[in-house]
């Protein structure tokens, strides 16, 4: 048994909103030992979203869907779904009564399009909707198959999913295994060469480990499924541990740390500081630092030194270097290192030049 996640709406494959929601349920999903191998985005088209409905209920035992639950016309979830599986719409009292009582409470009437959001297939259930106007169906049309819908707002889908769908599904027996993950993170090596090295884990059955690559960084993703979270990190742990100890220092951390974060618990346990000074960066190295919360207990600042005469002046660079080496080269990030360490007083100074622009010339 297995789910498929159905995300409706034009708007998405034209790109103009973000997909996180498929993200949020994937997630769900994998914490409650649910498999899903596959994810499909359609637009507002009742011939398309149905045969992604005939395909999908062929291959998955749960089906969930998110948008089209809106009272316009474009939104053809419920009455795709009803089609398909050929049940008649009725409308339900309770939510016509829900839907008016929510529009009330904001000072306004409920308008005739809005009962649309009211029809269910003939069987189905409510899945209500505490924040919206749009409530999801629980429905088994036929055995061994469930559909859930959610509307499209993720706020509202969330709160639907772990209020309602989640106990729900724990009910039905899902739940009783999961799959637990942590991410193993490196920088300083490519992708294929970090799989070259740890080539031998790949054909674990359990854990799973499997390389991703992401911008300036390599992840291996390391999954247990097991009965508990504490079994699976007692199967995770050992194989992240020779992991990390055959990448030695290209692995910098696991799941939510980042450089920054790293660096700066590593400065705030040895009580010491850092300051930066920039070129092409214009301030970014200086903003990646301070993302990080408690950032102000060991960075002090920054000078973004992009114009050469500025990196004379308050960074001490020597100008005949300058005119010698130019402004992108080892001796210059040297002294602008130096320079910012010395004018803020810090423990580190770290320098980033370059020169910016399609024409650059590269960074030191």
């Amino acid at each position: 048994m297995s789910a498929e996640i159905i995300c409706v709406g034009t708007e998405l494959l034209l790109g103009d909103i973000l997909n996180t929601n498929v993200q949020f349920l994937a997630k769900e999903l994998a914490s409650l030992g649910i498999p899903h191998y596959y994810q499909t985005v359609v637009g507002d088209n009742p011939t398309r979203l149905q045969e992604v409905i005939e395909i999908a209920s062929q291959r998955a035992s749960i089906l969930i869907f998110t948008g089209g639950l809106g009272p316009t016309p474009d939104d053809l979830t419920t009455e795709t779904i009803a089609q398909v599986f050929e049940t008649p719409l009725v409308e339900s009292t309770e939510i016509i009564e829900d839907i008016s009582q929510k529009f009330a409470s904001r000072g306004r009437t409920m308008t005739d399009n809005n009962r649309k959001q009211a029809l269910l297939p003939q069987g189905a259930d409510i899945l209500p909707n505490p924040s919206g106007t749009a409530p999801g169906l629980l429905w088994q049309p036929r055995p061994n198959l469930t559909l859930m819908t959610f509307p499209g707002v993720p706020s509202e889908m969330k709160r639907m999913w772990r209020e309602t769908a989640v106990p729900y599904l724990k009910s039905q027996g899902w739940g009783k295994e999961i799959i637990y993950s942590r991410m193993l993170r490196f920088r300083g090596i490519g992708e294929s060469a970090l799989a070259a090295k740890v080539s031998q884990f790949f054909d674990l059955p359990n854990p799973t480990v499997a390389p991703y690559a992401s911008l300036g960084e390599v992840r291996l993703r390391v999954s247990a499924k097991t009965t508990s979270e504490t079994e699976a990190i007692a199967l995770i742990e050992p194989i992240a541990q020779e992991i990390q100890k055959i990448a030695g220092l290209d692995y910098f951390g696991s799941d939510e740390d980042t450089l920054a974060s790293v660096v700066g618990s590593l400065l705030r346990q040895a009580g010491e500081t850092v300051s930066v000074a920039e070129s092409c960066t214009g301030g970014g190295l200086g903003a990646m630092l301070t993302t990080v919360s408690g950032s102000s207990d060991y960075f002090r600042g920054g000078i973004i030194a992009y114009d050469n005469q500025v990196k004379s002046d308050l960074l001490g660079v020597n100008a005949e270097d300058l005119e010698q080496y130019g402004a992108v080269s080892d001796t210059v990030a040297q002294q602008m290192a130096l320079g910012v360490k010395k004018r803020l007083g810090t423990s580190w100074g770290i320098s980033i030049t370059g020169i910016a622009g399609p024409g650059g010339g590269g960074r030191n």
